[in-house]
């Protein structure tokens, strides 16, 4: 496994894939190979997927990511541009607006964020927030989504990282940090 994680063809399995599609992954990488598909680009590969091979766009990306990493285009947690990237999310009991407050407002995200900088660049409350992070070295993006029950589903992206070592540190350090973002939400405590 990559320091950064693991391979879209160990999360989506050959099963799960075939169901899905009518192929595994063995059959769709000797069909992009016979295409040529190494020498093509990412948005080129999933567009003759969905166009020649009539593949729904997720799976389509799906395939398209599995196919680069296999072939060495890509590695786990790099994006097709090249740069390093990194998700997380948590579901939170709390409403979408004090969730971006937990993000927008100092005092109440040093409570559950104390180490790193981060600097707001776009603010919309109970929808989404985008900073920087150390001084703009790489950016965060925090969307959420409101779930029954006045709960949240937290995303995070975290993009502009300079390598797979980054991206596995940024995985572990991101999981903790919502999990305290959850717990802090979750206790009842007051706001800032």
């Amino acid at each position: 496994m990559s320091p950064a994680g693991k391979r879209i063809i160990e999360k989506l399995s050959d099963e799960a894939l075939a169901d899905a599609t009518g192929k595994g992954w063995a059959d769709w990488f000797a069909l992009l190979d016979a295409w040529g598909a190494t020498g093509r680009g990412h948005t080129e590969i999933a567009r003759h997927l969905v166009e020649a091979e009539s593949v729904s766009g997720w799976h389509a990306q799906s395939i398209t990511v599995g196919y680069e990493q296999e072939r060495g285009m890509r590695e786990v947690g790099q994006s097709s541009a090249g740069d390093w990237q990194l998700s997380a999310s948590k579901t939170v009991n709390a409403p979408a607006a004090r969730c971006t407050a937990a993000f927008a407002d100092e005092e109440l995200r040093r409570r559950w964020l104390p180490e790193g900088e981060l600097e707001v660049r776009a603010h919309r409350p109970g929808k989404s927030l985008t900073a920087d992070w150390d001084g703009g070295a790489s950016r965060i993006a925090v969307y959420l989504t409101p779930k029954e029950a006045g709960r949240t589903q937290v995303g995070l992206g975290h993009t502009r990282l300079p390598d797979a070592d980054a991206v596995a540190a940024y995985k572990e350090f991101w999981r903790e940090r919502l999990a305290a973002l959850k717990a802090l939400l979750e206790s009842g405590e007051p706001p800032g």
